[in-house]
Protein backbone atom coordinates (compact mmCIF):
# COMPACT_ATOMS: atom_id res chain seq x y z
CA UNK A 1 0.00 0.00 0.00
CA UNK A 2 1.39 3.36 -1.44
CA UNK A 3 1.87 5.92 1.68
CA UNK A 4 3.43 9.17 0.66
CA UNK A 5 4.93 10.59 4.13
CA UNK A 6 6.62 13.55 2.51
CA UNK A 7 6.38 14.58 -1.63
CA UNK A 8 9.99 15.06 -2.73
CA UNK A 9 10.98 16.98 -5.70
CA UNK A 10 8.33 18.51 -8.35
CA UNK A 11 8.68 16.66 -11.59
CA UNK A 12 8.77 19.26 -14.80
CA UNK A 13 8.07 18.73 -18.33
CA UNK A 14 10.00 19.99 -20.89
CA UNK A 15 10.76 19.09 -24.53
CA UNK A 16 13.77 16.56 -25.09
CA UNK A 17 14.62 13.67 -26.69
CA UNK A 18 13.97 10.57 -26.16
CA UNK A 19 11.76 8.12 -24.08
CA UNK A 20 10.29 3.20 -21.97
CA UNK A 21 9.50 0.52 -22.57
CA UNK A 22 10.96 -2.36 -24.14
CA UNK A 23 11.81 -3.77 -27.76
CA UNK A 24 9.53 -6.98 -28.20
CA UNK A 25 12.70 -8.50 -30.44
CA UNK A 26 15.15 -7.18 -32.83
CA UNK A 27 13.51 -8.36 -35.32
CA UNK A 28 10.49 -6.37 -34.77
CA UNK A 29 12.14 -3.58 -34.49
CA UNK A 30 13.45 -3.57 -37.36
CA UNK A 31 10.46 -4.04 -39.34
CA UNK A 32 8.78 -1.21 -37.82
CA UNK A 33 10.27 1.77 -40.36
CA UNK A 34 11.63 5.11 -39.44
CA UNK A 35 8.30 7.80 -38.59
CA UNK A 36 9.74 9.55 -41.83
CA UNK A 37 9.32 6.25 -44.14
CA UNK A 38 6.27 4.44 -42.30
CA UNK A 39 4.20 7.92 -42.58
CA UNK A 40 6.05 9.87 -45.26
CA UNK A 41 2.61 12.85 -44.98
CA UNK A 42 1.07 13.69 -41.32
CA UNK A 43 -2.50 12.67 -41.08
CA UNK A 44 -4.69 14.82 -38.57
CA UNK A 45 -8.08 12.85 -36.67
CA UNK A 46 -11.07 13.49 -38.54
CA UNK A 47 -12.79 16.58 -37.21
CA UNK A 48 -15.93 14.17 -35.64
CA UNK A 49 -14.42 10.75 -34.98
CA UNK A 50 -17.49 8.57 -34.90
CA UNK A 51 -20.36 11.09 -35.26
CA UNK A 52 -19.26 13.33 -32.60
CA UNK A 53 -16.80 11.28 -30.76
CA UNK A 54 -13.05 10.81 -31.45
CA UNK A 55 -12.20 7.29 -31.59
CA UNK A 56 -9.12 6.33 -29.70
CA UNK A 57 -7.09 3.07 -29.58
CA UNK A 58 -5.10 2.73 -26.48
CA UNK A 59 -2.52 -0.67 -25.91
CA UNK A 60 -0.27 -2.05 -23.93
CA UNK A 61 2.34 -4.93 -24.12
CA UNK A 62 1.57 -6.30 -20.79
CA UNK A 63 0.31 -6.18 -17.13
CA UNK A 64 2.56 -4.29 -14.91
CA UNK A 65 2.35 -1.44 -12.26
CA UNK A 66 4.18 1.61 -14.30
CA UNK A 67 2.33 0.54 -17.48
CA UNK A 68 -0.89 0.51 -15.65
CA UNK A 69 -0.19 3.86 -13.96
CA UNK A 70 -0.33 4.97 -17.20
CA UNK A 71 -3.16 4.01 -18.67
CA UNK A 72 -4.81 5.08 -15.63
CA UNK A 73 -3.72 8.87 -15.36
CA UNK A 74 -3.79 9.02 -19.01
CA UNK A 75 -7.79 8.25 -19.38
CA UNK A 76 -8.44 10.39 -15.87
CA UNK A 77 -6.43 13.07 -17.58
CA UNK A 78 -8.04 13.24 -20.49
CA UNK A 79 -11.51 13.52 -18.71
CA UNK A 80 -10.11 16.38 -17.14
CA UNK A 81 -9.01 18.09 -19.91
CA UNK A 82 -12.28 17.98 -21.05
CA UNK A 83 -12.51 14.41 -22.83
CA UNK A 84 -14.15 12.48 -21.28
CA UNK A 85 -16.77 9.81 -22.93
CA UNK A 86 -18.74 12.51 -24.53
CA UNK A 87 -16.10 13.34 -26.94
CA UNK A 88 -13.81 10.54 -26.58
CA UNK A 89 -14.90 6.64 -27.78
CA UNK A 90 -11.42 4.51 -25.72
CA UNK A 91 -11.27 1.15 -27.33
CA UNK A 92 -8.30 -0.09 -24.85
CA UNK A 93 -6.86 -3.36 -25.41
CA UNK A 94 -4.09 -5.32 -23.36
CA UNK A 95 -1.75 -7.74 -25.04
CA UNK A 96 -0.80 -9.55 -22.28
CA UNK A 97 2.75 -10.08 -22.86
CA UNK A 98 2.03 -11.87 -25.97
CA UNK A 99 3.64 -10.01 -29.23
CA UNK A 100 1.06 -11.91 -31.98
CA UNK A 101 -1.79 -10.47 -29.82
CA UNK A 102 -0.07 -7.32 -29.91
CA UNK A 103 0.25 -7.00 -33.63
CA UNK A 104 -3.57 -8.48 -33.66
CA UNK A 105 -4.39 -5.40 -31.94
CA UNK A 106 -2.78 -2.77 -33.73
CA UNK A 107 -3.92 -4.24 -36.80
CA UNK A 108 -7.59 -4.33 -35.92
CA UNK A 109 -7.00 -0.34 -34.83
CA UNK A 110 -6.07 0.37 -38.45
CA UNK A 111 -9.03 -1.84 -39.97
CA UNK A 112 -11.27 0.08 -37.73
CA UNK A 113 -9.91 3.52 -39.08
CA UNK A 114 -9.35 4.91 -35.50
CA UNK A 115 -8.69 8.95 -35.22
CA UNK A 116 -5.78 8.02 -33.16
CA UNK A 117 -3.69 5.14 -30.99
CA UNK A 118 -2.35 5.45 -28.19
CA UNK A 119 0.44 3.27 -27.52
CA UNK A 120 2.54 2.54 -24.05
CA UNK A 121 5.67 1.39 -24.29
CA UNK A 122 7.83 0.88 -27.05
CA UNK A 123 7.20 -2.92 -28.25
CA UNK A 124 3.80 -1.30 -28.55
CA UNK A 125 4.50 1.69 -30.40
CA UNK A 126 6.65 0.00 -32.75
CA UNK A 127 3.46 -2.14 -33.58
CA UNK A 128 1.56 0.73 -33.98
CA UNK A 129 3.81 1.98 -36.41
CA UNK A 130 4.23 -0.48 -38.57
CA UNK A 131 0.26 -1.72 -38.72
CA UNK A 132 -1.56 1.82 -39.15
CA UNK A 133 1.25 4.20 -40.59
CA UNK A 134 -1.62 6.47 -41.96
CA UNK A 135 -2.85 7.10 -38.09
CA UNK A 136 -1.77 9.48 -36.02
CA UNK A 137 0.56 7.91 -33.07
CA UNK A 138 0.92 9.12 -29.47
CA UNK A 139 3.13 6.75 -27.44
CA UNK A 140 4.21 6.90 -24.25
CA UNK A 141 6.77 5.14 -21.91
CA UNK A 142 9.30 4.82 -25.11
CA UNK A 143 12.60 4.96 -23.39
CA UNK A 144 14.76 5.81 -26.80
CA UNK A 145 12.29 6.66 -29.66
CA UNK A 146 15.41 6.87 -32.21
CA UNK A 147 17.21 3.86 -31.22
CA UNK A 148 13.64 2.18 -31.59
CA UNK A 149 13.29 3.99 -35.17
CA UNK A 150 10.15 5.14 -34.22
CA UNK A 151 11.32 9.53 -34.89
CA UNK A 152 14.45 10.33 -36.65
CA UNK A 153 14.24 14.06 -34.52
CA UNK A 154 12.57 14.25 -31.47
CA UNK A 155 12.59 18.32 -31.53
CA UNK A 156 10.21 18.17 -34.49
CA UNK A 157 9.08 14.46 -35.55
CA UNK A 158 8.65 13.69 -38.90
CA UNK A 159 5.29 12.15 -40.05
CA UNK A 160 2.58 10.87 -37.91
CA UNK A 161 4.21 9.98 -34.49
CA UNK A 162 5.73 12.04 -31.18
CA UNK A 163 4.83 10.92 -28.09
CA UNK A 164 6.35 11.09 -24.11
CA UNK A 165 9.77 9.35 -22.74
CA UNK A 166 10.67 7.94 -19.78
CA UNK A 167 14.12 8.19 -20.81
CA UNK A 168 15.30 8.64 -17.61
CA UNK A 169 18.59 9.34 -16.01
CA UNK A 170 20.86 7.81 -18.66
CA UNK A 171 19.42 10.49 -21.23
CA UNK A 172 20.19 13.38 -19.27
CA UNK A 173 23.89 12.11 -18.69
CA UNK A 174 22.75 11.13 -15.02
CA UNK A 175 22.86 7.35 -14.31
CA UNK A 176 25.14 8.73 -11.68
CA UNK A 177 22.57 9.57 -9.59
CA UNK A 178 21.24 6.04 -8.53
CA UNK A 179 24.31 4.50 -7.82
CA UNK A 180 25.25 7.77 -5.47
CA UNK A 181 22.08 6.89 -3.81
CA UNK A 182 23.26 3.63 -3.13
CA UNK A 183 26.27 4.48 -1.68
CA UNK A 184 24.49 7.02 0.88
CA UNK A 185 22.01 4.08 1.59
CA UNK A 186 24.23 0.88 1.46
CA UNK A 187 27.95 2.23 1.69
CA UNK A 188 30.46 -0.36 1.02
CA UNK A 189 29.18 -2.17 -2.15
CA UNK A 190 31.98 -3.79 -4.06
CA UNK A 191 29.94 -5.43 -6.95
CA UNK A 192 26.31 -4.83 -8.12
CA UNK A 193 24.48 -7.50 -9.73
CA UNK A 194 22.79 -6.16 -12.64
CA UNK A 195 19.54 -8.42 -13.61
CA UNK A 196 17.81 -7.09 -16.85
CA UNK A 197 16.17 -8.30 -20.67
CA UNK A 198 19.18 -8.37 -22.88
CA UNK A 199 16.10 -7.95 -25.86
CA UNK A 200 14.81 -4.81 -24.35
CA UNK A 201 17.21 -1.99 -25.88
CA UNK A 202 16.04 0.62 -23.36
CA UNK A 203 17.38 -1.60 -20.65
CA UNK A 204 21.15 -2.62 -22.66
CA UNK A 205 21.14 1.39 -23.29
CA UNK A 206 20.98 2.35 -19.26
CA UNK A 207 22.74 -1.11 -18.57
CA UNK A 208 25.85 -0.22 -20.72
CA UNK A 209 25.90 3.26 -19.14
CA UNK A 210 25.75 1.73 -15.46
CA UNK A 211 28.85 -0.37 -16.66
CA UNK A 212 31.24 2.31 -17.65
CA UNK A 213 30.24 4.68 -14.05
CA UNK A 214 30.79 1.44 -12.36
CA UNK A 215 34.30 1.02 -13.81
CA UNK A 216 35.19 4.55 -13.37
CA UNK A 217 34.08 4.28 -9.41
CA UNK A 218 36.19 0.89 -9.52
CA UNK A 219 32.73 -1.17 -8.94
CA UNK A 220 32.70 -4.34 -9.83
CA UNK A 221 29.40 -6.18 -11.70
CA UNK A 222 28.11 -9.26 -12.25
CA UNK A 223 25.14 -9.76 -14.88
CA UNK A 224 22.37 -12.04 -15.45
CA UNK A 225 19.60 -11.55 -18.34
CA UNK A 226 16.18 -13.00 -19.12
CA UNK A 227 13.66 -13.62 -21.67
CA UNK A 228 10.65 -13.25 -20.16
CA UNK A 229 9.26 -13.01 -16.45
CA UNK A 230 9.79 -16.72 -15.64
CA UNK A 231 13.49 -16.48 -15.66
CA UNK A 232 13.74 -13.36 -13.03
CA UNK A 233 13.50 -15.60 -10.40
CA UNK A 234 15.84 -17.68 -11.11
CA UNK A 235 18.77 -14.82 -12.67
CA UNK A 236 18.59 -13.25 -9.54
CA UNK A 237 19.27 -16.37 -7.41
CA UNK A 238 22.12 -16.81 -9.74
CA UNK A 239 23.29 -13.88 -8.26
CA UNK A 240 23.00 -13.71 -4.40
CA UNK A 241 26.63 -14.71 -3.16
CA UNK A 242 28.17 -12.26 -6.14
CA UNK A 243 26.81 -9.44 -5.43
CA UNK A 244 25.87 -6.88 -2.61
CA UNK A 245 23.14 -4.89 -4.44
CA UNK A 246 21.21 -5.44 -7.16
CA UNK A 247 20.31 -2.67 -10.12
CA UNK A 248 17.88 -2.81 -12.68
CA UNK A 249 16.68 -0.09 -14.97
CA UNK A 250 13.21 0.35 -16.49
CA UNK A 251 12.71 -3.28 -17.98
CA UNK A 252 9.19 -4.16 -18.72
CA UNK A 253 10.16 -7.62 -18.59
CA UNK A 254 11.05 -7.64 -15.14
CA UNK A 255 9.31 -5.23 -13.53
CA UNK A 256 6.38 -7.61 -14.51
CA UNK A 257 8.18 -10.19 -12.53
CA UNK A 258 9.01 -7.80 -9.52
CA UNK A 259 6.97 -9.24 -6.26
CA UNK A 260 9.43 -12.59 -7.47
CA UNK A 261 12.36 -10.44 -7.59
CA UNK A 262 11.91 -8.40 -4.85
CA UNK A 263 11.57 -11.90 -2.83
CA UNK A 264 14.75 -13.32 -3.77
CA UNK A 265 16.71 -9.96 -3.17
CA UNK A 266 15.00 -10.01 0.60
CA UNK A 267 15.66 -13.32 1.47
CA UNK A 268 19.46 -12.81 0.69
CA UNK A 269 18.84 -9.45 2.15
CA UNK A 270 20.69 -7.31 -0.42
CA UNK A 271 18.68 -3.68 -1.62
CA UNK A 272 17.57 -3.77 -5.18
CA UNK A 273 18.14 0.16 -6.84
CA UNK A 274 15.51 0.40 -10.18
CA UNK A 275 14.50 2.91 -12.39
CA UNK A 276 10.91 3.47 -11.92
CA UNK A 277 9.08 4.37 -8.79
CA UNK A 278 6.27 1.44 -9.86
CA UNK A 279 9.37 -1.02 -9.02
CA UNK A 280 9.80 -0.09 -5.70
CA UNK A 281 6.48 -0.20 -4.83
CA UNK A 282 6.29 -3.31 -6.37
CA UNK A 283 9.19 -4.50 -3.42
CA UNK A 284 12.32 -2.78 -4.67
CA UNK A 285 14.38 -0.65 -2.69
CA UNK A 286 14.97 2.48 -3.77
CA UNK A 287 15.03 4.43 -6.85
CA UNK A 288 15.94 8.13 -8.17
CA UNK A 289 13.12 7.56 -11.01
CA UNK A 290 10.55 8.28 -13.30
CA UNK A 291 7.01 9.31 -12.12
CA UNK A 292 4.21 7.37 -13.95
CA UNK A 293 1.56 8.75 -12.94
CA UNK A 294 2.93 12.50 -14.28
CA UNK A 295 3.97 10.55 -17.78
CA UNK A 296 0.44 9.43 -18.25
CA UNK A 297 -0.73 13.06 -17.51
CA UNK A 298 1.63 14.09 -20.10
CA UNK A 299 1.02 11.69 -22.47
CA UNK A 300 -3.24 12.72 -22.29
CA UNK A 301 -2.07 17.23 -22.74
CA UNK A 302 -0.21 15.57 -26.55
CA UNK A 303 -2.83 13.48 -27.33
CA UNK A 304 -5.33 16.69 -26.66
CA UNK A 305 -2.95 19.37 -28.52
CA UNK A 306 -3.64 16.84 -31.52
CA UNK A 307 -7.05 16.29 -31.42
CA UNK A 308 -7.71 20.20 -31.27
CA UNK A 309 -5.58 20.26 -34.27
CA UNK A 310 -1.79 20.95 -33.78
CA UNK A 311 0.28 19.29 -36.41
CA UNK A 312 2.82 16.31 -34.67
CA UNK A 313 5.40 18.01 -36.35
CA UNK A 314 5.13 20.70 -33.61
CA UNK A 315 4.55 18.46 -30.95
CA UNK A 316 8.40 17.28 -30.00
CA UNK A 317 8.64 14.30 -28.33
CA UNK A 318 8.66 14.83 -24.70
CA UNK A 319 10.55 13.99 -21.02
CA UNK A 320 10.19 14.40 -17.63
CA UNK A 321 13.65 15.90 -16.50
CA UNK A 322 13.50 16.04 -12.69
CA UNK A 323 13.40 13.16 -11.00
CA UNK A 324 11.96 11.33 -7.39
CA UNK A 325 13.94 9.61 -4.46
CA UNK A 326 11.88 6.92 -3.33
CA UNK A 327 12.35 3.66 -1.01
CA UNK A 328 10.33 1.37 0.30
CA UNK A 329 10.40 0.99 4.08
CA UNK A 330 9.29 -1.87 4.13
CA UNK A 331 11.53 -3.58 2.33
CA UNK A 332 14.59 -1.57 4.33
CA UNK A 333 13.27 -3.36 7.44
CA UNK A 334 12.98 -6.40 6.24
CA UNK A 335 17.02 -6.21 4.67
CA UNK A 336 18.26 -4.30 7.50
CA UNK A 337 18.84 -0.81 6.48
CA UNK A 338 17.91 2.23 8.57
CA UNK A 339 16.99 5.59 6.61
CA UNK A 340 18.53 8.27 7.57
CA UNK A 341 16.27 10.93 9.11
CA UNK A 342 16.88 13.80 6.19
CA UNK A 343 16.11 11.31 3.59
CA UNK A 344 12.87 10.53 4.79
CA UNK A 345 12.19 14.35 4.98
CA UNK A 346 12.82 14.89 1.46
CA UNK A 347 12.07 11.87 -0.51
CA UNK A 348 8.76 10.08 -1.19
CA UNK A 349 8.54 6.68 1.08
CA UNK A 350 6.29 3.72 0.34
CA UNK A 351 5.50 0.99 2.25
Amino acid sequence: MKKFFAAAIAVLMTASLAACGSTPSSSAAENAAPASSAASTESAPSDAGSGNTYRIGLAQIMEHTSLNQIRDSFTAEMEALGYGPDKVEIDYQNAQSDQSNLNSICQKFAGDGKDLIVAIATPTAISAAAAAPDIPLVFSAVTDPVAAKLVENPDAPEGNITGTSDAGLQILGRIDLAFELMNQLTPGVETVGLVYNLGEVNSVAVIEQAKTYLDSKGIGYVEATVTNTSEVQQAAQSLVGKCQAFYTPIDNTVATAMPVYAEVAKQAGLPIYTGADSMVIDGGFATVGIDYTLLGKQTAAMVVKVLEGTPISEIPVETLSNFATVVNTTTAEAIGVTLPGDLLSSAIVVE
